[in-house]
């Protein structure tokens, strides 16, 4: 704090001597020993004070930076949710659609439809042609 060597106390010291007395310097040091002790210990009351505005000025910050990230983090997840939801919908929807079209189909197939044509016989059929038998015995007809 204050850059004072031994010689200028020595200086300090007679001077105060010469000036206050001998009787009166023990009363007037012991006094400046107590205004001193509360100077420094004032000092340091004022430093403590000073650093702990700068740590709470600088947990503030903090704050509000954390504050900041937790509401944009909380923005992000709305906007997952949200659309998480329309896609949910849109699926949603697409099976609906689905479903109406499946029951339609259903319902059309319920109905009577066209008479089938059978196929025509095959031509062997109507010639009365046997296909070669390799089971039947030999002189059977």
């Amino acid at each position: 704090m204050f850059d004072i060597a031994f010689s200028e106390l020595l200086v300090i010291g007679v001077v105060a001597l010469v000036v206050i007395g001998p009787e009166r310097l023990p009363k007037v040091a012991r006094t400046m020993g107590h205004l001193f002790g509360r100077l420094q210990r004032y000092v340091a009351q004022v430093k403590a004070d000073v650093n702990r505005e700068m740590e709470l000025s600088e947990l503030s910050k903090v704050k509000s930076e954390f504050e900041g990230a937790a509401r944009e983090f909380q923005r992000d997840i709305e906007t997952k949710v949200t659309d998480a939801e329309r896609e949910i919908r849109e699926v949603e929807s697409d099976i609906d659609r689905q479903l109406r079209a499946d029951a339609g189909a259903t319902a059309q197939a319920d109905a009577p439809a066209a008479p089938v044509q059978e196929p025509a016989a095959s031509p062997q059929l109507e010639l009365a042609i046997d296909e070669p038998a390799t089971d039947r015995k030999p002189g059977a007809a």
